[in-house]
């Protein structure tokens, strides 16, 4: 009786050795799957909130680019203008200056 009474503790320590590898080999296993998990599944930032639309805000920027674009506009004019007269300058000058090398 002794003989099977030390078999049967020496099955319980071994199935308790057991049982202790075979939850710490588990709980290996779920670390891995939630490690992989994480790499796979990178987190998605929060979509901003979506702003309402600004009527205000729209009508200024409609405001400044109309602004701009008569500036512009009155610039080229303003360059046309004084190429115009660059060019007339020079004529009459080389208009006089022909004539005063004829008198000569």
């Amino acid at each position: 009786m002794s003989d099977s009474l030390a078999k049967a503790e020496a099955a319980a320590a071994e199935a308790a050795v057991n049982t202790a590898a075979v939850q710490v080999a588990l709980a290996a296993v779920e670390v891995a799957k939630l490690a992989n998990a994480q790499q796979q599944a990178p987190a998605q930032p929060p979509a901003p909130a979506r702003q309402e639309f600004d009527v205000r805000k729209w009508l200024t920027i409609g405001a400044i680019g109309c602004g701009l674009g008569l500036v512009g506009a009155l610039f080229a004019v303003a360059v046309a203008i004084g190429a115009v007269s660059v060019a007339i300058l020079a004529l009459v000058l080389r208009s006089i200056w022909s004539d005063i090398q004829k008198r000569r």
